[in-house]
């Protein structure tokens, strides 16, 4: 009768992660953002985190851990205790950009065994964007100029790894251009020089560069989405207007620390699912941003970010960038 004995544990541990989702959540949810307030990550996290809330009658926090490029965030929510009270949204770079241009070693935290996915949430197309006093007017008269003045035309980033950076490095890969980065502490500082003449190019969010654009204080020189958007139908893709394939976009997915029941995973999944089909959230804080839906299983999120590893690693290879 030892086995009887040996299988009481066993048969504890199987019946109790049932119980686990049911139970869950049993106290306040931390929901960690790798970016300061104010920015786009966090305007995901605080509009997501307030539907949970009501979902589930437990409190969702929203903890701001920004700084070293999502670095500080991400450990943090490795090194949680792994029962779905600690989560974190993040965006791209946490998982696709930083393992490439850091050295190795160096990240405190491990991209591919300290998480858990669960599903994307949003993703943005990127928008073009040149100063007025930039002699372009599309993006194929851009690539002529760049391959005119090779190294001459700077384009302003969010920093080393950002998606005004990426993005803009996969338009100098794909086009065969040369252009200079100007790093900034963020869009908005970058995106005023780029108004004031500073610089001559960015990529931002459409959201963003539409209120500058529209005041004609810059120009849109495409979308880097897949199709025209039909809030702004008007402005064609970049692919449409010079170069055939490009996209341009960033996305935000909610992680959760490795070793997280799968039951809680999956319950955090379908209601993540309820939320971004609920058609008054989409009409209230997705169609006004421009945000597309991102949300799937767990295993096509992972699917999704592996194929996102393998586009980005060849761009960062090829244009040498790293930090030290």
């Amino acid at each position: 009768m030892k086995w009887i004995g040996a299988l009481t544990p066993l048969i504890g541990l199987l019946a109790l992660a049932p119980a686990q989702a049911q139970t869950y959540p049993s106290r306040p949810i931390t929901l960690v953002v790798t970016a300061a307030a104010g920015g786009v990550t966090d305007v995901v996290a605080r509009a997501f985190g307030q539907k949970l809330t009501e979902a589930w009658g437990q409190q969702v926090i929203v903890e701001n851990k920004g700084g070293a490029a999502h670095v500080t965030g991400a450990t943090s929510v490795a090194r949680a205790t792994p029962d779905g009270h600690t989560l974190m949204v993040a965006e791209a770079g946490t998982f696709v950009i930083n393992p490439a241009i850091y050295p190795k070693g160096k990240l405190t935290y491990d991209e591919k065994t300290d998480f858990i996915p669960i599903t994307g949430l949003v993703r943005i197309n990127q928008a073009l964007l040149a100063s007025k006093e930039l002699p372009v007017s599309n993006v194929k008269e851009l690539i002529a100029l760049a391959k005119e003045k090779p190294d001459q035309l700077t384009f302003g980033t969010a920093g080393v790894g950002s998606a005004p950076h990426m993005n803009i490095e996969l338009l100098k890969n794909m086009a065969g251009i040369k252009l200079v980065p100007v790093h900034y502490r963020g869009a908005a500082p970058a995106l005023n020089d780029l108004i004031a003449g500073h610089i001559n190019l960015m990529s931002v969010s459409i959201s963003l560069a539409l209120p500058p654009a529209q005041a004609g204080r810059i120009k849109i020189l495409g979308i880097g989405s897949d199709k025209r958007l039909a809030k702004v139908a008007d402005i064609p893709t970049v692919a449409e207007t010079g170069l055939p394939g490009y996209e341009a976009t960033t996305w935000f997915g909610l992680f959760a620390p490795a070793g997280t029941p799968r039951e809680v995973v999956m319950k955090l999944n379908a209601e993540a699912q309820k939320i971004f089909s609920d058609p008054a959230f989409e009409e209230k804080f997705m169609a006004p941003q421009m945000f597309q839906s991102l949300v799937s299983s767990p295993e096509d999120f992972d699917k999704f970010i592996k194929a996102e590893i393998q586009k980005w690693s060849k761009v960062i290879q090829a244009a040498n960038i790293h930090i030290e």
